[in-house]
C-alpha cells in the first residue's frame, strides 16, 4: 500500500475520534436536557471549561490518566471508549464503502454510538436520536437513491418509507407481546415495607422508580394490599390500593392524585407495571430501517434477539443480574444494524445457499 493511502487512512481515523470527542457531550447532556452547543465543554465534577489541549481525542484522556487537570477527579472510561470506537467505525466504514454511502453511513453510526451509550447509562433512546434518525434516513434516500439500490427518487423515498413502517411494526408487536406475557412485577417486600408516593416518584423500601418509567399506558396500575395507608387528613388499613397514572383507588374509591400530597403506605407484596421494552427501541429500530430498508429491520430484530438473549442468559448464569433486572435493549438493536451493515449480504448469500442445499 502506498503512503497516500495510509496517510488518508489515518486522517479518518483522527476525524472518527474528533466526532466522538463531540458524540460524548451528545451522550451526557442530551439525557438532562441539556444543550449540545453551549456552554463549551466542562468538567462535570468542578465545572472548569477544559481547554484545547486538554480535549485532544484519545490523546488527552491518556496523557491525563483519565482525571480531570483542575479537580483531579476520575473521568469515566466511556469517554475514551466513546472516541475509540467512533475512530474505529469511520475507518471501517471508510474503507468498505465508497461514494456518498460513506458520510452518510457516518451519519448513522454516529447516532447509533449516542443511542447505544445513552442506553446503557439511562435506559432511554431520546426522540432527538430517534425521530431525527427517521427524518434523516428519509431525506438521505430521497438525495441519494443509490442507498437504497435504485435510481427513483420516489423509489428510494417509498423502500425507505417501507423500511420505517417494518422496523416499528415489527418491535411494537413483539412490545405488544411482551406486554401480555411480561406486563406485570410482583415483588414480595418484607413484612410492613414502607412504600412512599410523592413528587412523580415510588420509593419502594430503599429504590426509587420514576413516573415515567412505570406508566406507558394507560391500562398501566401499581396495585397492593396496605396494612397501613396514609394521606391527607386520611387514614386506612387492610385496603386493597390500584394507582394509575393520574389516580389512586382505595377499595373502590377513586382520588386525584394531583391533590393528594405525600402517599406513605406498607404492605409486603406489591405489583408494578412493566415492559418487555420501551418504545424508544421502537423507534429506533424505524430509523434503522429508514437508513437501511425493510430487509435490514427485519434481519436487525432476529439479530438483536439472539445477541440480547444470549448475552441476557449469560449474565444471569454468571449471576450478574436476574431473570427481573432490567436491560438495555437499544445496545442490541445497533449490533444487529452495524451486522447487516457490513455483513448482511453476504450472510443472506450464505443462507439462500443453505436452504437450497
Amino acid at each position: 500500500m502506498t503512503p497516500l493511502p495510509l496517510y488518508i487512512d489515518f486522517c479518518v481515523f483522527l476525524f472518527g475520534a474528533a466526532i466522538g470527542s463531540f458524540l460524548n457531550v451528545c451522550v451526557h447532556r442530551m439525557p438532562r436536557e441539556q444543550s449540545i452547543v453551549n456552554p463549551p465543554s466542562s468538567c462535570p465534577h468542578c465545572g472548569q471549561r477544559i481547554r484545547w489541549f486538554d480535549n485532544m481525542p484519545l490523546v488527552s484522556y491518556l496523557a491525563l490518566r483519565g482525571r480531570c487537570r483542575h479537580c483531579g477527579a476520575r473521568f469515566t472510561a466511556r469517554y475514551f471508549l466513546v472516541e475509540l470506537l467512533t475512530a474505529a467505525l469511520f475507518l471501517v466504514i471508510w474503507m468498505h464503502f465508497d461514494g456518498w454511502r460513506v458520510p452518510i453511513y457516518w451519519l448513522l453510526a454516529g447516532g447509533l454510538i449516542v443511542a447505544t451509550f445513552i442506553d446503557f447509562e439511562h435506559f432511554i433512546i431520546p426522540n432527538e436520536i430517534t425521530y431525527g434518525g427517521v427524518g434523516l434516513g428519509l431525506a438521505v434516500s430521497a438525495l441519494y437513491p443509490p442507498l437504497m439500490n435504485t435510481t427513483s427518487l420516489l423509489a428510494a423515498l417509498g423502500r425507505s418509507f417501507l423500511g420505517m413502517l417494518t422496523g416499528a411494526a415489527v418491535l411494537m408487536i413483539i412490545v405488544e407481546v411482551g406486554k401480555l406475557i411480561f406486563g406485570r412485577h410482583k415483588i414480595s417486600l418484607g413484612p410492613d415495607t414502607k412504600i412512599v408516593v410523592a413528587d412523580q416518584k415510588l420509593r419502594v423500601g430503599d429504590e426509587e422508580m420514576a413516573w415515567l418509567d412505570l406508566f406507558y399506558r394507560k391500562s398501566d396500575a401499581i396495585e397492593f394490599t396496605a396494612k397501613s395507608l396514609r394521606f391527607a387528613d386520611k387514614s386506612f388499613e387492610n385496603v386493597t390500593v390500584v394507582i394509575h397514572e393520574k389516580v389512586m383507588t382505595v377499595d373502590g374509591q377513586d382520588y386525584d392524585l394531583a391533590g393528594l400530597g405525600t402517599i406513605g403506605a406498607t404492605t409486603d407484596l406489591i405489583i408494578i407495571p412493566r415492559e418487555a421494552m420501551g418504545l424508544g427501541d421502537v423507534k429506533l429500530l424505524a430509523a434503522i430501517g429508514a437508513f437501511l430498508g425493510w430487509r435490514a429491520a427485519l434481519f436487525t430484530v432476529f439479530t438483536s434477539s439472539l445477541i440480547g438473549g444470549a448475552v441476557g442468559l449469560t449474565l444471569i448464569l454468571l449471576r450478574k443480574t436476574d431473570w427481573q433486572s432490567r436491560i438495555p435493549y437499544g445496545p442490541y438493536i445497533v449490533l444487529g444494524a452495524l451486522t447487516w451493515l457490513f455483513f448482511g449480504q453476504q450472510l443472506m448469500d450464505w443462507y439462500m445457499k443453505f436452504v437450497r442445499g
